[in-house]
């Protein structure tokens, strides 16, 4: 059972609108293939109302309406006239699992409670709907009162439900714990089909649900990304995929190859971010850094694992940085169509490394232009060098620029004003040439281009167009920083002429 829609909503700050909510549980049922959905909680306000409304309208029509169920109270049957009027046919009863809880919150004892509990699964039975029951806080009443726990549950086992649902509410078990509690259940309670609901407090809410099915549990909930109160739910991709691997005799019907394709969803409609290193899901789990992975990957995919990245939809990909080696390079060439000679091929290793040095993102995309900008270097000798400029722009004052330009061995500084940065750095660098009786070609065409798919961090190129009387040419440069690419391809042509 999914419940991204229920738990997950009470992530803080998430709300999702009714047509998102329908969205998502159309994904749920029709691409994740789920079994179930918690899409809400009964009386929480008149737009949850109207998205239920929606939902088992669109799900009656599609024969899920027995998929789609709601959290409802022990509150006279209010919740119930709710859902009836909803058009839901099946409620999950929230109910006291813990002493504790039972006695300081609800203040009422067991026989009170059980005597509610059963008035609300009588009525519900009475209107036609089906009850599954949260034992809230179970695994501390496991933990402190198992007398109240096995009271509860011998009396539920004579009720007309068709679920009992074991929540961890507040994530406190560990995976053995989790293993002993289910498998006893399941030892004293054979024909009763259980749940089990884990939170992440610990990190440790997928070791929990592998353990609760090796001990024998009947179903799960599970959250997209993870999401829910706190730390979160057992998240469903991780989950899924452990399952898959690790749990030979179990079957899955979740569709592993349109997980990542909801989780991105998710992520818009709810605005929590996925971790770049959250497994299955994240943006960087199936990209390969250091250079020696990639390497091995050439040679017998040495750092892979049963974690292919084509399973969830996926592709992996070789990051490019300070740890790139040539292969990781090679790897991006190869899906790029390109192929460089060893020498060309080490130039350009390491341009990328120290762009990486200098934390720069370079991409795939990058790469054409950083080997445009490397090779275009074997194209004269360096004779001219900007050794350093400051580049001024402050409101109300003209840009401004000083600069020292080493010519022939020779460094001279100027300083100049402009309309703007560069062209205050090209004043100041007509000055230098100026004394040297020599003038600068003219500039034609200046355009500046971002790989495609790239952020605002992403590499750019500047494209310059020169004239002089005999010929027109171009040059380029290569940086993060608009203005530094420019004054790169000022300096190729400085070299060129």
């Amino acid at each position: 059972m999914d419940t991204t829609l229920r738990d997950g909503e009470q992530t803080s700050g998430v709300s999702f609108s009714i047509s998102e909510k329908l969205t998502i549980t159309q994904l749920l049922l029709e691409e994740l293939l789920v079994d179930r959905v918690e899409i809400a909680s009964a009386r929480v306000s008149e737009g949850e109302f109207e998205a239920v409304k929606t939902i088992t309208s669109w799900a009656k029509e599609n024969g899920y309406l027995q998929a789609i169920e709601i959290l409802t109270f022990v509150d006279n049957g209010i919740s119930i006239d709710w859902m009836l009027k909803a058009g839901a046919k099946v409620q999950n009863l929230l109910t006291k699992g813990s002493l504790n809880h039972l006695t300081h919150q609800l203040k009422k004892t067991p026989e009170q409670h059980f005597a509610e509990i059963a008035d609300i699964i009588a009525l519900a039975s009475k209107k036609g709907i089906d009850t599954n029951v949260y034992l809230e806080d179970w695994s501390n009443g496991m933990k402190n009162s198992p007398e109240y726990v096995y009271q509860y549950l011998n009396f539920l086992s004579k009720q007309p439900i068709k679920r009992i649902l074991l929540p961890d509410t507040l994530g406190v078990l560990t995976p053995s714990e989790t293993f002993q509690y289910i498998a006893e259940l399941r030892h004293k309670y054979p024909d009763q089909h259980i749940d089990f609901h884990a939170h992440n407090d610990y990190d440790l809410g997928t070791a929990n649900v592998l353990e609760a099915v090796k001990a024998g549990v009947n179903g799960l909930h599970l959250t997209v990304n993870g999401m829910g109160e706190r730390a979160g739910n057992a998240p469903m991709a991780s989950v899924v995929a452990v399952m898959n691997d690790f749990l030979p005799d179990v079957t899955v019907s979740v569709k592993e190859s349109a997980i990542y394709k909801v989780s991105k969803l998710v992520e818009t409609f709810s605005g929590i971010r996925i971790p770049a290193n959250k497994p299955i899901v994240g943006e960087n789990v199936f990209t390969q850094t250091a250079g020696i992975h990639a390497d091995g990957d050439n040679k017998n995919n040495l750092y892979f694992n049963d974690l292919l990245p084509e399973r969830f939809g996926r592709k992996r990909k070789y990051a490019l940085g300070k740890t790139s080696g040539k292969a990781n390079i090679e790897k991006n060439l190869q899906e790029l169509g390109l192929k460089l000679n060893q020498e060309d091929l080490k130039k350009v290793t390491q341009r990328v490394i120290e762009l990486g040095d200098r934390k720069e993102t370079v991409t795939k995309e990058d790469l054409p232009y950083i080997i445009s900008d490397v090779l275009d270097s074997n194209l004269y000798e360096e004779k001219v060098k900007v050794e350093s400029y400051v580049l001024t722009h402050a409101k109300g004052l003209r840009p401004s620029a000083t600069i020292a330009v080493c010519i022939d061995g020779k460094t001279m500084e100027e300083h100049a004003q402009g309309d703007g940065q560069f062209d205050a750095f090209m004043k100041a660098l007509a000055k230098v040439y100026a004394k040297k009786n020599l003038r600068l070609p003219k500039l034609v065409d200046y355009t500046v281009r971002i790989a495609p798919g790239s952020s605002s961090d992403a590499l750019c190129e500047t494209i310059i167009t020169w004239e002089t009387g005999s010929r027109t040419f171009v040059t380029r440069g290569l940086d993060s920083d608009q203005t530094v690419c420019a004054i790169k391809a000022t300096q190729k042509m400085l070299n060129i002429i």
